[in-house]
């Protein structure tokens, strides 16, 4: 089923209607010499959202600033057919499901001047933690300015009691961090666990990811992605794991979401080596590849950098459509990001 939308009867509705009326009949137009209508250059973003995803991203100065950009978002009603709703120059969306995928995939085919962020199928490569990774290990990232990799990693589909003899087959050393295998968005895909002894594994629940754990000095880095824009910020994140403490330890402890806003460390007193970002060369060209090899213009990555190093990187995580909302001065990256994919809307219509 698709997830819940915005979307409010009667009122609402009506509001939602007269505004895309406005929207053609008013804003796509102006009075020019003569009292001929000119072309104005109005970006109309229909959007498919959950509510949780409508209220931190279209927050009120987003909504601000694209209304002086000339940019216009409006809710797409889940109770009418999509292809009777618009004109849109732009579909941004993040709702699941089969059948929602459909809808969009249909939506493409028949308006191929809408710019659909992003398509569906490569969405969904990232919701699988056994090929989200893929790309980037495919990738074997190596220059002047670093290298990028992915951990070690195992998937458990089923059976939790062979997971440590799998363990033992692999070559994985411990701790391990476990994930689920599904990455969709929800609450339950972000909680993860770290696994310190081979036989506390069979308390775990699969399908899951078990990833070797690098120590990182505490600090991950969250790697927006906005079409060719790039914005870094750091993360506190899981503590390293000593020797010592591997040896005395014994268990699976669970953690809630690791990298959340309450979590910034930006401002910290950080030891520099751990602080210090990534080159931004190394991202702009770790960037520039993910966007051709999965097809997304929208997602951000979670790196690490194993502590001890300066130039050896892990990437750990994929979003797509992350909380955009948490990112310093989204509003005006995004905004630009989107008057950047309009110029060839006008020539196909006006053509």
């Amino acid at each position: 089923m698709i997830e819940e939308m915005v979307y409010n009867k009667g009122e609402k509705e009506r509001e939602g209607e007269e505004e895309v009326e406005l929207i053609s009949e008013q804003q796509r137009c102006c009075i020019g010499m003569g009292g001929f209508p000119q072309p104005k250059r109005v970006i109309v973003v229909g959007y498919a959202l959950t509510s949780k995803k409508t209220k931190s991203f279209l927050q009120p100065k987003l909504e601000g600033l694209a209304r002086k950009k000339g940019i216009i978002f409006v809710a797409i009603d889940h109770n009418r057919p999509l292809s009777d709703q618009g004109p849109f120059d732009i579909l941004l969306h993040k709702l699941s499901g089969k059948e929602w995928r459909q809808i969009l995939e249909d939506y493409r085919q028949t308006h191929p001047e809408v710019t659909v962020l992003d398509p569906p199928d490569a969405i969904q490569h990232l919701h699988n933690r056994q090929s989200m990774l893929q790309a980037v290990a495919d990738m074997d990232l190596s220059e002047s300015y670093g290298k990028v990799s992915v951990p070690r990693q195992l998937v458990c589909k089923k059976d939790a009691s062979s997971i440590p003899d799998a363990v033992a087959r692999s070559g994985l050393a411990l701790p391990l961090v476990a994930k689920p295998l599904v990455a969709d968005g929800s609450a339950k895909s972000h909680e993860l666990s770290l696994a310190y002894d081979r036989y506390s594994l069979q308390k775990l629940e699969p399908p899951l990811v078990l990833q070797e754990f690098v120590n990182h000095g505490g600090v991950l880095f969250k790697v927006y992605i906005v079409g060719e824009a790039i914005k870094v910020v750091r993360r506190f994140s899981l503590p390293d794991v000593s020797k010592r403490e591997l040896s005395k330890t014994a268990g699976v402890y669970r953690f809630p979401r690791v990298s959340c806003a309450a979590a910034s460390a930006d401002d910290a007193d950080l030891d520099p080596m751990v602080a210090e970002l990534p080159p931004r060369p190394l991202l702009e060209r770790l960037a520039k590849e993910l966007r051709r090899r999965l097809g997304l213009r929208l997602f951000n990555l979670d790196i690490i950098r194993e502590h001890g190093t300066r130039d050896c990187f892990y990437v750990i995580d994929i979003n797509y459509f992350p909380g955009y909302g948490k990112m310093p001065e989204y509003e005006h990256i995004f905004t630009d990001f989107l008057l950047s994919l309009a110029p060839g809307k006008y020539k196909k219509r006006s053509g």
